[in-house]
């Protein structure tokens, strides 16, 4: 049976740190006002203890479900988020917000600077991970919200939830990190570094000030087309692709012959319509810059803690292995938190945390389930 839909949703906009109250980033820096785009779901209870907060991945925003009006395309992660799905509407309030230096509605550096009138380019301040959980938590403070029911996300906001659970763990009763490592290996530091180098080398790119003329589209579309690559697997590409070549190409020229070709053309010329190169640039670095433990032993920075974990990971994910998501749930075993770990057998590759929405739906239904009956007797002591 086909769960429902959430129809026709709209995008909010919160605005905060107004200058002289501007929000002070990790880095010292100071910005404001910051504008954050988000979308709810579902009903807040009376309580206000049913509200889960999903966290988007590298190239995702606010629109995590539902419709936007005149749009064929439903929300990223709308298979796991409406009636009866994985974060049941019917129970939870959900919420989802573009992250800090973004370019769907939050302030990035494609948005004007008030100090100069202009696009703020490479005056943007470079952001963290904690700087983007931050605008997480006032957003959720505007709300009325005092605790979260969980905070969830996969890749990059796998990595926001790790940064919820260090930096405001007495804000929330549980977090789902899935897909996700406590901080970057060399291998992932390097992909996103030939992501940025491809985006600086394209002409159009002009040190970041091409707001208002040609876009760096072509390397952005090759930055995306790399990310593509590491975000399957073998597996999945020998399945979907094969060696098979289009009908109509052409032996022994550049063309697109061979259907992964086209299809990493096609993926990365439609990422270019909805993307700015200078969000891809700030967005990575912030994820190259993460580390959860900020040189401390997490069992250390977690011991104590009430809080509940379900780490989750994929075996064909090259790109996010599971021996990190192993090294988180260690972490948790460590310090004494009550934390599962769960290993799905997938071919998908780092793209599994999208597209396993049975198996994610059976373990986070589970999970939540336990974790509402538990806040919800706290809230009554």
């Amino acid at each position: 049976m086909e769960k429902k839909s959430l129809g026709v949703v709209k995008t909010q906009y919160f605005t905060f740190a107004n200058p002289p109250d501007e929000l002070k980033l990790e880095s010292g820096a100071r910005l404001g006002p910051v504008t954050i785009a988000y979308e709810t779901y579902g009903e807040l209870n009376k309580e206000k203890t049913n509200a889960v907060l999903i966290l988007h991945a590298l190239s995702g925003d606010a629109h995590v479900a539902g419709f936007h009006e005149g749009e064929k395309d439903p929300g990223w992660w709308d298979s796991m988020v409406g009636p009866e799905k994985a974060f049941d509407t019917n129970k939870y309030f959900v919420i989802c917000s573009n992250i800090l230096g973004g370019c769907a509605g939050s302030t990035g550096p494609s948005s004007i600077n008030p100090r100069t009138n202009k696009t703020y380019c490479l005056d943007f301040p470079i952001v963290s991970i904690g700087d983007m959980v931050e605008c997480q938590k006032r957003l959720i403070e505007y709300l009325g919200i005092k605790k979260l029911l969980t905070v969830v996300g996969g890749s990059m906001g796998g990595m926001q939830a790790l940064a919820w659970l260090v930096k405001y763990p007495n804000k929330i009763h549980s977090a789902i990190p899935i897909a996700t490592a406590m901080r970057h290996s060399p291998q992932q530091i390097a992909f996103d570094e030939v992501g940025r180098q491809a985006i600086m080398a394209d002409p159009c790119w002009k040190d970041g000030d091409y707001y208002g003329g040609a876009h760096p589209a072509k390397g952005l579309a090759v930055a995306r087309m790399i990310g593509h690559i590491t975000y399957m697997s073998d597996a999945s590409m020998a399945d979907k692709f094969g060696r098979q070549k289009k009908k109509d190409s052409e032996q022994f020229k550049f063309t697109a012959d061979f259907e992964v070709e086209g299809y990493l053309r096609y993926r990365g010329d439609n990422f270019v319509k909805r993307f700015d190169a200078n969000s891809y640039l700030y967005i990575t670095k912030a994820m190259d810059n993460f580390d959860a433990t900020r040189s401390k032993p997490l069992q250390e920075v977690w011991k104590g803690l009430k809080v509940k974990v379900l780490v989750i990971a994929f075996k064909s994910d090259w790109l996010y292995p599971a021996y990190q998501s192993k090294e988180i749930i260690k972490a948790c075993k460590f310090a004494g938190l009550e934390a599962s770990y769960c290993e799905i057998d997938s071919t998908y590759g780092h793209d599994a945390f999208l597209l396993e929405f049975e198996e994610e739906t059976h373990l986070v239904k589970h999970f939540l389930k336990k974790v509402f009956s538990v806040s919800q007797n706290e809230a009554k002591l």
